[in-house]
């Protein structure tokens, strides 16, 4: 990539990026709109439980259920070549 399409890259990203900051704005968040009700907040242990625990033990039980459900029976890896097993050799 030559100078001047990293420049114009680089001037396109920093453009975006800027444009992003500029519509959103964070400072509305602290005006409640109309109807918000907010409960009581959640305790560390409550957010913890919620956002960390639970994802955690949903992919578990979601990981869990596929394995012992899971109806295959070939389990070992093809072999590659015509590899001769023991009986194989053996015989010949």
């Amino acid at each position: 990539m030559d100078k001047k399409n990293a420049l114009r890259a680089g001037a396109l990203a920093a453009g975006t990026t800027l444009m992003m900051l500029l519509m959103s704005s964070p400072a509305l968040a602290l005006t409640p709109d109309d109807g918000d009700d907010p409960g009581p907040g959640l305790s560390v242990i409550e957010t913890l439980g919620l956002f960390v625990v639970a994802p955690i033990g949903l992919f578990l039980l979601i990981g869990g259920l596929v394995w012992v459900l899971d109806g295959s029976t070939d389990r070992h890896p093809k072999a590659k070549g015509k590899a001769k097993t023991k009986a194989a050799v053996k015989a010949s």
